[in-house]
């Protein structure tokens, strides 16, 4: 019989499939109905292949709160490979202070002139109007954990910010953190909407809110 050649899914990887799909139609019918927020988490699901990983609600809240503090009243707060960071802090729309983010997936630039298409790679490869040392906080978080990344990244940071880092990244790079950016590991814990095998931190050059 030819159908015997056809692969079958096992009944739990099709159940799987089938709640996957669910989900999905859920999250796109959120996405419609009236009232949503293009700048919630979620709005703009993580893609592993770009090593990306959102922060759970809390988390983001706590950290988008902490760049404001720290950059005052009408302060200017960029967010390096940061999104979900950058999506609370534009659900504050109408706070006296400014954002932008510095992102390598272009899916982001539905964010309009906010959104500055970023790869570390090319760490100074910045837009002319983004001038140096123009930024209260920068927040950031490199996308893999590797010296490399961060002292890549460490030089955009470097450049934008006027002295106020903000860093997460994982535990196992707090020497390299101290050594390129002068970062301290602070109290608090992040944690992501999916759970990481990697411990992650924050660490701080400033007197910040987190420990």
């Amino acid at each position: 019989d030819d159908d015997d050649d056809i692969p079958q899914l096992s009944s739990h990887t099709l159940a799987a499939l089938q709640e996957f799909y669910f989900e999905q139609q859920q999250r796109e019918g959120m996405k419609t109905s009236q009232g949503f927020n293009q700048y919630s988490i979620g709005s703009i699901e993580e893609d592993w292949q770009l090593s990306q990983f959102w922060y759970s609600d809390e988390t983001a809240s706590c950290l988008a709160n902490e760049a404001v503090v720290a950059a005052g009243k009408g302060g200017r707060i960029a967010c390096v490979s940061a999104p979900s960071v950058y999506q609370k802090l534009k659900e504050q729309d109408g706070k006296d202070f400014s954002a932008c983010i510095l992102e390598y997936d272009k899916r982001f630039s539905v964010y309009g002139e906010e959104f500055i298409f970023y790869d570390y790679n090319h760490p100074l490869n910045l837009p002319e109007n983004l001038l140096p040392h123009s930024f209260d906080i920068v927040i950031a978080d490199p996308p893999y954990l590797s010296e490399e990344c961060l002292q890549k990244t460490a030089e955009t940071i470097k450049y934008l910010t006027k002295g106020k880092i903000l860093l997460c990244t994982g535990a196992i790079m707090e020497e390299q953190a101290a050594k390129h950016l002068g970062v301290k590991i602070c109290k608090f814990i992040p944690k992501h909407s999916r759970n990481l095998a990697n411990e992650f931190r924050c660490y701080v050059n400033y007197a910040s809110g987190l420990d």
